[in-house]
């Protein structure tokens, strides 16, 4: 089959990547002038399937509240008049009770862990290289109530097999030896020692340079306008240079998916949360961080990325906003700084910031539409580059007559 895909971040390449090896005819179409320039280009760069967890869960409205007043906040709040923003906020508080937070979170782990077996075995055929390491990601505490506060999530990690370490502060130290400075602000620890690092934009520009070589088509710079329908399926994709037929297409436009379907009539409940990041070069590569770091306090992570160490976190809710202040570059350093000090340079970093497509539940929306040729891929918030190519993967099976290797339909966009 001839097969549009819509948007080239990680998951729209990671769809064409499944989507060719599984013998169709692709085209990617993206407005940017290459691949992986917009949520993928700077994001924390951790592929964490252990920490597959939805925002929404128990005791996160009274966490918002106490956030909104700290110095280095984690969750920014900027409100306006959004009938979405409104909708999408009241939704994801409806989410945080202790059975749809076990709900979601089931339908997160199975794809976090088919996509991290999925990267696994692409690396290996393809020997891409994208700075990725595995040495596991620490997240780190900086207070016994937070140590305490652990055990919950442990208890998630051990129902769902996910192998860990509690370890105290020496057991810190030992995992990232850059800590020993700061020695004296840590409680302790969790370490998941199979999670894994690596630049996700090097990934999806590198994935999607070998699909041009497998015969993918790629189209830059296009805008992509609307979708024209017919009989209860989609003709064409309307753009700005043109109209592309196809016999199946994939909107996978990360935060603007919405936008692109809603004259449709397909409401899809995902909204733009932006993060911000740093990236610094490496100073003194004894006092790096050799792997990723979160630090559980301020909702940041540190991650080592060949001689480069990435800074990136935060919540900011206001719509489609692309300013960057200053102050949020102050929180990312403040973070890296006092952690690791004098690993890496930090004067005149350039601020970075994406917008993270975010559903209401947590879990993506991934599978079929009303009209029979159309396909979504989106709505995977902070955990897109640990979920890209299982994604793909489940959604290339779908569109090609498969079995997918995990059930999907909790993740359609039935489920709204």
């Amino acid at each position: 089959m001839k097969i549009v895909v819509l948007g080239a971040g990680v998951i729209g390449i990671a769809s064409a990547y499944y989507l060719a090896r599984a013998g169709h005819e692709v085209i990617v179409l993206d407005r940017q002038d290459g691949p992986g320039l917009e949520t993928s280009f700077a994001n924390a760069g951790e592929i964490s399937p252990g920490y597959a967890s939805p925002w929404p869960a128990p005791g996160i409205p009274m966490k918002a509240l106490k956030w909104l007043f700290m110095r280095h906040a984690p969750l920014i709040l900027r409100p306006r008049f959004d009938p979405a923003m409104a909708s999408w906020a009241l939704a994801m508080l409806r989410n945080c009770t202790p059975a749809r937070y076990a709900r979601n979170k089931s339908r997160m782990v199975p794809l976090a862990e088919l996509s991290r077996d999925e990267l696994w075995s692409l690396r290996s055929d393809l020997g891409l290289d994208y700075d990725q390491r595995t040495l596991g990601t620490l997240q780190l505490f900086r207070t016994q109530r937070q140590m305490d506060d652990s055990a919950k999530d442990i208890a998630v990690l051990e129902r769902y097999g996910v192998a860990f370490e509690l370890l105290d502060r020496d057991g810190c130290v030992r995992a990232e030896p850059g800590l020993a400075a700061a020695r004296e602000k840590i409680a302790g620890g969790l370490r998941l020692p199979n999670d894994e690092t690596g630049d996700c934009h090097k990934f999806t520009q590198a994935l999607a340079a070998w699909l041009a070589s497998y015969g993918v088509k790629f189209h830059y710079g296009v805008n992509i306008n609307s979708l024209r329908t017919a009989n209860g399926a989609v003709a064409a994709a309307c753009t700005d240079q043109g109209e592309i037929d196809a016999d199946v297409f994939v909107a996978a436009l990360a935060s603007y998916t919405p936008r692109l379907l809603r004259p449709l009539g397909l409401r899809l409940p995902v909204y733009p949360v932006k993060g911000y990041s740093i990236t610094a070069p490496v100073a003194d590569a004894a006092r790096a961080p050799v792997s990723t770091l979160l630090d559980e306090a301020y909702k940041i992570a540190v991650t080592r990325l060949g001689e480069r160490i990435r800074v990136g976190g935060m919540a900011e809710v206001s719509g489609f906003s692309h300013d960057r202040p200053a102050r949020r570059r102050d929180t990312l350093a403040f973070c890296l700084n006092d952690l690791f000090p004098g690993a890496a340079y930090t004067d005149d970093l350039e601020l970075w910031s994406g917008l993270r497509p975010m559903t209401p539940d947590g879990p993506p929306i991934i599978g079929p539409t009303r009209f029979r040729n159309l396909y979504v891929n989106t709505g995977h918030g902070t955990l897109g580059w640990t979920m890209a190519c299982g994604a793909g993967r489940v959604l290339a099976d779908l569109i090609s007559g498969a079995t997918p290797a995990i059930d999907i339909a909790p993740l359609a966009p039935a489920r709204f």
